[in-house]
């Protein structure tokens, strides 16, 4: 089969006929129809996560069909059509079994195994034990979710990592409240789902903040109810003009950045909650108050805090019911051969969600 290849971080990847073993106990083959390219692919394959061993085959935002399955699987069978994510679940930790499978503390074999082999011989590591950017892949069967079979593949990819990341962040996590104030910070693909939640939760104002006006334009279309642009003045206070100077009952930050983190403190009214969602940099710090006055809260939110067996299927439900925007997403479609190209696209912020095809 062929995959896009990382070999030197910073560099074009290699789009290369390369073997793939099939599934062990537990794991499920893919043929690939979806991918997305998600900014956390490109901070791995630019090395801005503390890198690891090269070579690489990133990719984990993705819709497929099962191929094949290994031993034991019991939860889907070939054919099925499915969402592949970068989230495992053992079902038997403390984190599994108290609800937060998320979260889950077991170790997985492909995080330091490879089903993947270059025409040399090298085994390929599996970014986040995915690896999609590729005709096939080989996952924990965990990491699967069926879906119906009318489920538009590329749309459901996005299902992978960027909805769940955002709408969860604000459904799941912080349990937004009817009517309160949210303020989501970076509106790209992972913001707007964010506004998403926000506006599925009945919060208001939505005020979405970024550097671009092209970026507000579109969290206007997927339900802000205000914009601030922080290229043009203090968007603290503008946030705090918004909310007549209370500052906002919860602050979504969606960019990595520790500076975007650092001045969304200060957006935080009287009880309110800062959600961290996005990754800054390895070795990034924040300075926060030795006491955070009003008994403001800090928290995260781990790819939106997500159970994939339920949620992914209600979000299928909620975007066929016309409740869920993901069609106004996808920028646009290349060919596995194109990847850098949409990597490329994505970098100079020209894309919400470049999408990889292989159908």
């Amino acid at each position: 089969m062929k995959a896009a290849v990382c070999y030197e971080y910073g560099k074009p990847l290699s789009v290369e006929k390369v073997n793939l073993d099939p599934p062990q106990k537990g794991e499920v083959k893919v043929k690939v129809a979806a991918t997305a390219v998600c900014h956390s692919d490109i901070h791995v394959l630019r090395g801005e996560l503390g890198g690891g061993q090269l070579p690489i085959v990133a990719g984990h935002e993705t819709a497929g069909y099962i191929e094949e399955i290994g031993e034991g699987v019991i939860s889907v069978k070939p054919g099925d059509h499915v969402v592949v994510s970068l989230l495992k679940s053992c079902r038997r930790c403390r984190q599994c079994v108290t609800g937060n499978p998320h979260l889950c503390e077991t170790p997985f074999p492909l995080m330091t195994e490879s089903r993947l082999h270059n025409m040399k011989g090298e085994n390929l590591r599996h970014m986040v034990g995915t690896a999609t950017f590729a005709e096939y892949a080989i996952v924990d069967e965990s990491q699967v979710v069926k879906i119906a079979d009318d489920m538009p593949m590329d749309r459901a990819a996005l299902l992978g990592c960027g909805v769940i990341t955002g709408f969860g962040a604000v459904v799941n996590r912080a349990k937004v409240e009817t009517l309160s104030s949210v303020v989501v910070v970076g509106t790209g693909g992972v913001g707007l789902n964010a506004v998403q939640g926000a506006v599925f939760s009945g919060a208001y104002p939505i005020i979405a903040v970024d550097m671009l006006d092209s970026k507000l334009e579109a969290a206007r279309k997927f339900g802000a109810t205000h914009t601030v642009n922080g290229s043009q003045g203090d968007a603290v206070e503008k946030v705090k003009e918004i909310t007549s100077g209370k500052g906002a009952d919860y602050v979504f930050v969606t960019v990595g950045s520790a500076s975007a983190v650092q001045q969304s403190l200060d957006m935080v009214g009287t009880r309110g909650m800062l959600v961290v969602v996005g990754l800054p940099g390895m070795g990034a710090t924040i300075t926060i108050p030795p006491f955070l006055w009003g008994e403001r809260m800090i928290t995260s939110s781990t790819m939106g805090t997500t159970r994939l067996s339920v949620d992914v299927p209600k979000l299928v439900d909620l975007y066929k019911a016309g409740q869920l925007k993901l069609d106004e997403l996808i920028t646009k479609h290349y060919p596995l051969d194109e990847i850098n190209e949409a990597i490329e696209s994505v970098e100079r912020g020209e894309a919400l969600r470049n999408i990889i095809a292989f159908e």
